[in-house]
């Protein structure tokens, strides 16, 4: 399989995991009108309120008017274009006066192919469950606002029990003596399988908690026929994704209101 294909796959597991992110939001959008993608939750972070481009003939018009619904609803957004694939609109994003949150790409999508059998052992004691209970999502809850140092209130606006009965939703924990340490979220699109939440708590990091729930996710798509893992790195997950294999397919620009304005 070709990185022009994976990248493709890479982006469709995006669409589709934004919207299943974003399905419990109270103020929740999900729009798909020319080609371009509109998933907000109106929460205040940018990742939850995204505008992307999901077709080759997406239209400028489609855009625009996402970009416009999006401001007119108080939207904290970002617009991500791929480097190359989407380099039609970034002039566009100039001429509506948004700009880019940084120099250079600010999140690449990366893919593994084919996934190993096998893969990261599990560090001593620890055990990685996957949830079925509101006793288990009460520890991935707690251990993801911990891990991100997100709002509690956001988090459970956005998890809840009506996540895992998707049937292409999987949801973990890892407990290492009872305590819930480590997150992940697995998220399926045909053959594959996107790893999204993966998330250490502060005080528990750098003893291979994260790379193991990365494995897990990933090996139990394999279980449901995946081939194809993909994610997105952020800069302290990247360096453990590439240990495990895992290659940088796509590059997004991010563009965003002008803080001044936003």
């Amino acid at each position: 399989m070709d990185e022009r294909e994976l990248a493709r796959l890479e982006q469709e597991n995006l669409i589709e995991a934004t919207a299943v992110a974003t399905a419990n939001a109270h103020d929740r959008l999900d729009r798909h009108e020319g080609g371009v993608a509109l998933i907000v939750s109106g929460l205040p972070a940018r990742i939850f309120n995204q505008v992307l481009i999901e077709s080759d003939n997406a239209e400028r018009a489609a855009v625009e008017q996402a970009i416009a619904i999006t401001r007119r609803r108080g939207d904290r957004f970002v617009v991500n274009l791929r480097v190359g694939a989407d380099d039609r609109f970034a002039p566009l994003m100039a001429e509506l006066g948004l700009v880019p949150i940084s120099d250079t790409p600010w999140m690449p999508g990366m893919a593994l192919y084919p996934i190993p059998n096998g893969g990261e052992p599990l560090p001593p004691d620890h055990e990685i469950v996957r949830v079925t209970d509101e006793r288990q999502m009460a520890d991935h809850i707690k251990a993801t606002v911990a891990g991100f140092e997100m709002p509690e209130a956001m988090v459970r606006e956005l998890v809840t029990m009506a996540t895992i009965k998707r049937p292409t939703v999987a949801v973990y924990t890892g407990y290492t003596g009872g305590l819930a340490l480590s997150t992940g979220v697995g998220v399926r699109t045909g053959n594959t399988i996107g790893l999204y939440s993966i998330s250490t708590v502060p005080h528990a990091r750098g003893r291979g908690y994260g790379a193991a729930v990365t494995t897990r996710v990933a090996i139990d798509g394999v279980k449901d026929g995946c081939t194809v893992a993909v994610l997105q790195a952020s800069p302290m997950g990247f360096p453990v994704y590439e240990r495990l294999g895992y290659r940088t397919v796509v590059e997004y620009m991010g563009y965003i209101d002008p803080p001044a304005t936003a």
